[in-house]
């Protein structure tokens, strides 16, 4: 086979920023289409006489609505974080954070076991944008280890930077820490599109902070970090 051959048969190198605007674009169109769906579904429900019927319009709605929400997540996902920080004690930070975990995830919320010890430190952060960031990670342990019956959250000042640590138990990992977050779009399976690290690196890099995981083997327990810096008093 030619050189040329062989070139024109390798897959085209496409650039993050391009990926991440064909997405864009493509869940815009998407849903577009899905709003139109909606607007058609709405006219038969009010069209329907039949109760049976018009709880299936209601399930099609649903089902719409919830396509949407995924559309919309993924794209959230891949996007650049702009934040706009303000003055935010860290104390606070995390206990709003508590607050909704236990709201967003009830179920779940009470494995945690928290260690907070912030004193009087101020972050500079976007509150919605961090609070993003740690469900992600709580998602993540959350769904990763369904069995798992204690999580512990620790929450900690160290050398001018506010410190989070999320230790996971986790009996077999055999993936590498070395560039986590780094690489999106890695295990791709049903629902699941590996962008939320990616989406939690970014969010920490855009407030000069940092995001890492570190798999202890003795304990056999992954620990992911998260650090942002502290407001100078």
């Amino acid at each position: 086979m030619s050189k040329s051959s062989q070139m024109g048969s390798e897959p085209p190198s496409v650039a993050w920023p391009n990926m991440v605007k064909f997405v864009r674009q493509l869940s815009h169109d998407i849903r577009n289409n899905l709003n139109a769906v909606e607007l058609q579904s709405a006219y038969l429900a009010e069209l329907a006489l039949d109760p049976e019927m018009k709880n299936e319009v209601q399930r099609l709605r649903e089902m719409v609505s919830e396509v949407g929400r995924n559309l919309q997540g993924l794209t959230s996902g891949l996007s650049q974080a702009n934040p706009t920080p303000i003055s935010y004690p860290a104390a606070d930070f995390i206990e709003d954070l508590k607050q909704k975990l236990a709201k967003d995830f009830a179920d779940n919320a009470t494995k945690v076991t928290w260690d907070v010890q912030l004193k009087d430190a101020t972050l500079q952060i976007d509150p919605q944008l961090g609070q993003q960031a740690f469900f992600e990670l709580f998602n993540n342990a959350f769904q990763h280890e369904r069995n798992v019956k204690s999580i512990t959250a620790k929450a900690y000042i160290d050398n001018d930077h506010f410190v989070f640590e999320l230790h996971e138990p986790k009996a077999r990992f055999e993936l590498s820490t070395e560039n986590w977050g780094h690489e999106p779009l890695q295990n791709v399976s049903q629902g699941h599109y590996a962008i939320g690290l990616h989406r939690v690196r970014s969010i920490a890099k855009a407030h000069d902070g940092d995001l890492r995981a570190e798999y202890d083997r003795k304990t056999s327990t992954l620990v992911t970090t998260v650090t942002f810096p502290v407001e100078e008093s």
